[in-house]
């Protein structure tokens, strides 16, 4: 029972006891107590000295008193060794209690950290997304450089094959006569006019050498012409017509064709179309199947149309070509790219001539021959307000004619 004792008394101070371990101690030490009175009241009565034996009570009680000494100093140990373990379990609840801080904080930490990194990756996500926002814009502007630079190098092409042209075109005379421009004039192209006015019936267009009397006729605006013994009433306005103030042109080398020029002008215009297509037609001169072969009754000179876009750039880049007209004589002439335009641009505007006017309401009432001599000689008078004529024509009623305007040539004095 005191070993017991003693064993539940040393898990209790190493342990923290429980009530039912607290109320097992407290009987252990009643019940030690309890014995010892017992056993020194048996040992105070005659009875049990006489039963027990016949040794000296004084030993008896020694050796009691000598057990309880025992006890208490085993008391005082296991009291001792309490205080420990309860000095060692607060240093554990104590080291538990700082341990428990130290792992909220570093909980607290890490999650700090990990909140952080997810901010940090979060940014640099976006900032991925950004850079890959920006490479395809620059791969868009990329594509948008490289299909310009595309368009420049067709355009410096076709440039560069303008100025061949410009370098090789058919020799044409010129000379100098006099006259000089300055700024935009020195770099326009000069496009004679040549206008078709469809003339009405019962009128006449009349053409005088000075702007002043086409401007006195104009101003009288209705006149009265003695035909002999009879007269009829003319009305004079002014001739205007829809022409080109500005045109431009989107030109390019044909692949197909060439312009053939320095061509004899004595041959017939048949014969000469005839060698041409024969000697560009053969292969050893360079050529190949022909299409077509047409004069350009302006300059003179012929254009050829293969049916091949290979055959034109030979034979421009060599240019010089003899072609057998007749036999033995042979003819050098000059090969050069045929140019295809295409207007981008025009711009009209209306323009009066200076020196025409218009006479209408003209009857028929004779010849017509006699009819545009007496007009004549009518507007050529100062005394009907006229001047000298450079030119008429009249078209009688029912008839249709044609009157062709062309650049006024004529200088002032």
């Amino acid at each position: 029972m005191i070993i017991t004792s003693i064993s539940g008394l040393q898990n209790y101070i190493r342990g923290t006891p429980t009530p039912a371990e607290e109320r097992k101690v407290k009987q252990v030490h009643n019940c030690v107590a309890e014995g010892l009175k017992d056993h020194l009241y048996r040992m105070s009565s005659d009875e049990d000295f006489s039963l027990v034996s016949d040794d000296d009570p004084s030993l008896k009680l020694q050796s009691i008193q000598s057990a309880i000494e025992k006890l208490k100093a085993e008391h005082n140990g296991l009291v001792k060794e309490q205080m420990i373990l309860v000095e060692a379990k607060n240093s554990n609840v104590k080291f538990t209690q700082e341990f428990q801080q130290r792992a909220d904080s570093m909980r607290k930490r890490l999650e700090d950290e990990k909140i952080n990194q997810a901010k940090a990756l979060r940014k640099e996500q976006e900032k991925l997304a950004d850079l890959k926002k920006e490479e395809n814009y620059l791969n868009i502007e990329l594509l948008k450089i490289k299909k310009e630079l595309d368009v420049m190098d067709e355009t410096h092409q076709s440039l560069k094959e303008q100025t061949e042209v410009s370098t090789a075109v058919p020799e044409k005379k010129v000379v100098f006569n006099g006259e000089t421009a300055e700024g935009a004039d020195a770099l326009s192209f000069d496009v004679k006019p040549h206008i078709v006015y469809p003339m009405e019936g019962g009128t006449a267009f009349i053409t005088f050498e000075e702007e002043e009397v086409a401007e006195k006729i104009l101003a009288l605006k209705e006149h009265m012409v003695q035909l002999g013994e009879c007269s009829i009433t003319v009305r004079a306005e002014p001739v205007q017509f829809l022409v080109p103030a500005c045109v431009e042109m989107d030109t390019q080398v044909c692949p197909h064709r060439i312009l053939v020029s320095n061509l004899p002008k004595k041959d017939h215009v048949d014969r000469i179309l005839d060698k041409l297509e024969i000697h560009f037609s053969k292969t050893r001169n360079g050529g190949g199947e022909v299409d077509e072969v047409d004069m350009l009754e302006d300059s003179g000179n012929v254009v050829i149309k293969f049916l091949d876009n290979n055959i034109a750039k030979g034979l421009t880049d060599k240019q010089m070509h003899e072609v057998e007209m007749d036999r033995g004589k042979r003819c050098k002439v000059k090969v050069t790219p045929f140019l295809n335009g295409e207007i981008t641009l025009l711009k009209t505007c209306n323009t009066t001539c200076s020196k025409t006017v218009l006479l209408t309401g003209i009857p028929d009432v004779m010849d017509k021959d006699n009819l545009q001599d007496l007009l004549e000689i009518h507007f050529q008078k100062s005394a009907n307000s006229g001047g000298e004529v450079d030119a008429i024509v009249y078209n009688p009623l029912g008839e249709r004619t044609l009157a062709v305007f062309e650049e006024d040539t004529s200088k002032p004095e």
